[in-house]
């Protein structure tokens, strides 16, 4: 759904726009072709000519469409947005884009997944990725971080080993976008840093429900600096305003069969329709002389800032509202860097940020084959490019003028250094002194005090996945040895944990095992997110002679709240009620599936007869209840209490009425709904 009052990164994007909807064809020279089914033959039958020009030019581009795919977070999604900043904030930094309320600054988002390939699957276990560019008047600003705070390594000359060991294993290229194998968990058990990181990736907040009800983290440190050249270490944090949603395993690996595209298409499909992704941009802000406070490093990126230490400002809203008009134009060739920020935002020493700062950069030259990438439409800035940078493989200027150096006199020293009151970026002038070494601060040595403090403040759910999941995903590698080292490292985080996953694996628990910490934080449980019905979408299950009143009274409370819904039968078209009125039928059992829904209703009437015989409204009513999803039966629908569990009259979630009083069903529906999943139901 475009946007009705464009801004100005989308005007600037309209020069690169080109529509293809009237007129004849052309070869990419502008020659009009009259044909383009048949190569040039000497002959009907004859051979093909490599005279023919115009066969070459579409077979050669064809060969050349695809670019290399990132190596990591190849398998991605964008979207477009702008963003608010809801008070000036000069007084911690002078970066323009967080001065005014009423300014509207651009945005471009890109999710995604990070070990599979391009082709893998949305719903993996893995860390999503989270990276927004701003199109600010001073230039272009990259926040490129994920849905998890932490992250597994702490010093950036280990990565090429983390993603090594993540990737498909070297010798058969298997599993595809999986942490469930052996390399991985090598690494893992041999690398004990990474044990915050693998408790996230263990928990439900590995496979979210959607990119719009995920978190976002800067995960490295950064620097607020304002104009005075006071400056305050930094976190970014995205808050989704639908709150923080997750899938369960069992149905994430039913969706990644049914619809390998189904974060994607999520995304997509709600903005086209009118449902914008929204996210609250949120700070902590930490004053320098408070550095070392703390019993962990700020540095530290496998360490997260607990936010009942330090709690996070929220300081502004982006709204994502429209889709990309190409994908391969904008989502896969759109280039994030942390090394592109704006005056008054600044780096820190964290090791992590330094390496990435040379990683991004880099690998964007190789994919985009070479150092004018920056020129391409979707990462062109808005302010005027002014520099004596030439030539390169893919340049898209024409440059004019006689010198490309500074200084000089024969262009009177243009373009010429940013002056005083011309913004310009300064970086922070911080007194270093040290030894040149490779060696690693005694400060980063504590691996398990804040896995530790993830696990304490886990719901009694969130642990069961984390259980579950280390179980699955260790049970897939083959090294026994593995198995042990993993339960020995998971004794420094919590004894039932252990105790647990030992039990699941075969293996010994550990025999000295200890709490570092008792303590929890609210903020980390996806018990405690935001709940709404707001694009929650529900199947309503009909045949021929359902009741209508009752359909009509769960549709209209299902608009009133902002919800969508499918009407799902064995056939498409029409279905017809007990009053002889029709309801058009838009989905069945063969085109859809429970995993897409987050509630099913089926209303009362003489269908429910035909539907109690139906093999597909079994198992997906089967689906719905094993994934503690809301179920709705009134009327003779409630009947089908039997198909969910035999002698059993009452379940949490599953909302019955026989009563006839549908202003007070469609309430408790709606609660249901709301509340989302129903953990207390015992499967």
């Amino acid at each position: 759904m475009k946007q009705q009052s464009k801004n100005p990164k989308d005007l600037d994007l309209d020069a690169a726009r080109v529509s293809h909807d009237s007129g004849y064809l052309t070869t990419n020279q502008g020659v009009g072709i009259s044909n383009t089914d048949d190569a040039l033959k000497a002959g009907k039958r004859g051979p093909t000519l490599m005279e023919d020009f115009i066969f070459r030019e579409k077979v050669t581009h064809f060969d050349h469409e695809r670019i290399p795919e990132r190596i990591v977070h190849a398998r991605g999604s964008g979207a477009h947005g702008y963003f608010q900043v809801y008070k000036n904030l000069t007084h911690l930094t002078k970066a323009h884009f967080l001065s005014d309320p009423k300014l509207v600054t651009p945005v471009f988002v890109r999710f995604s997944t990070v070990a599979g390939f391009r082709g893998s699957a949305d719903t993996v276990r893995d860390v999503r990725g989270f990276a927004v560019k701003f199109y600010t008047q001073e230039g272009n600003y990259d926040i490129v971080g994920n849905n998890m705070p932490v992250f597994f390594i702490q010093d950036a000359i280990k990565f090429p080993d983390l993603i090594h060991a993540l990737k498909p294993e070297p010798n058969n290229e298997m599993p595809q976008a999986a942490s469930a194998h052996d390399t991985f968990w090598d690494f893992v058990v041999n690398t004990p840093e990474t044990m915050h990181n693998v408790m996230w990736l263990m928990s439900p907040r590995a496979v979210p429900k959607s990119y719009r009800m995920m978190e976002g983290f800067g995960i490295n440190t950064f620097r607020l600096v304002n104009a005075k050249g006071e400056f305050k270490f930094v976190k970014f944090h995205w808050k989704p305003i639908l709150g923080v949603h997750s899938l369960v395993w069992d149905e994430a690996q039913k969706a990644a069969g049914k619809d390998p595209d189904f974060n994607r298409r999520d995304l997509w499909e709600n903005i086209e329709n009118g449902n914008p992704a929204e996210f609250e941009l949120g700070i902590q802000v930490l004053a320098p002389e408070d550095e070392f406070k703390f019993d962990f490093d700020i540095l530290d990126c496998t360490k997260l800032w607990p936010e009942e230490l330090i709690p996070v400002q929220k300081i502004g809203k982006m709204t994502l509202n429209q889709n990309p008009d190409n994908f391969f134009a904008e989502t896969e060739q759109v280039a994030f860097c942390p090394a592109n920020v704006v005056p008054g935002i600044d780096f820190t020493n964290d090791p992590m940020l330094q390496g990435r700062l040379f990683s991004y950069l880099d690998t964007q030259i190789s994919r985009l084959g070479g150092p004018n990438f920056q020129q391409l439409p979707i990462n062109r800035p808005l302010p005027k490019v002014n520099n004596n940078q030439r030539d390169g493989m893919h340049r898209m200027t024409i440059d004019k003028g006689q010198t490309s150096y500074y200084p000089n006199s024969l262009n009177m020293g243009e373009p010429h250094a940013a002056r005083a009151g011309e913004s310009h970026f300064e970086h922070y002038q911080e007194k270093v002194d040290g030894h040149i070494v490779r060696e690693r601060s005694e400060s980063f040595r504590d691996h398990y005090t804040q896995p530790a403090l993830f696990w304490n403040s886990m719901s009694d759910w969130e642990r069961k996945h984390i259980i579950d999941a280390f179980r699955f995903e260790l049970g897939k590698c083959k090294n026994k040895n593995t198995h042990q080292k993993l339960v020995d490292m998971l004794g420094n985080v919590d004894p039932e944990l252990a105790q647990k996953v030992a039990e699941g694996l075969g293996a010994t628990p550990p025999a000295n095992t200890a709490n570092p910490t008792t303590v929890s934080s609210a903020a980390l449980s996806m018990a405690n997110t935001a709940n709404s019905p707001k694009t929650r979408k529900v199947a309503i299950l009909i045949g021929n002679g359902f009741d209508k009143a009752q359909f009509d009274a769960i549709t209209s409370a299902l608009t009133a709240a902002g919800a969508c819904f499918d009407v799902v039968s064995c056939k498409l078209g029409p279905a017809t009620a007990q009053d002889n009125s029709t309801v058009e039928c838009t989905q069945t059992y063969t085109t859809t599936a429970a995993v897409f829904y987050d509630a099913v209703y089926i209303p009362g009437g003489s269908h429910i007869e035909s539907l109690k015989g139906s093999a597909d409204v079994q198992s997906f009513l089967g689906d719905t209840f094993n994934h503690y999803k809301t179920i709705g039966l009134s009327g003779e629908a409630t009947a089908m209490l039997t198909l969910l569990r035999p002698g059993q009259n009452a379940e949490p979630g599953v909302i019955c009425d026989l009563t006839g009083n549908m202003k007070s069903y469609t309430a408790a529906f709606l609660e249901g709904l709301t509340q989302g999943r129903h953990f207390q139901r015992k499967l």
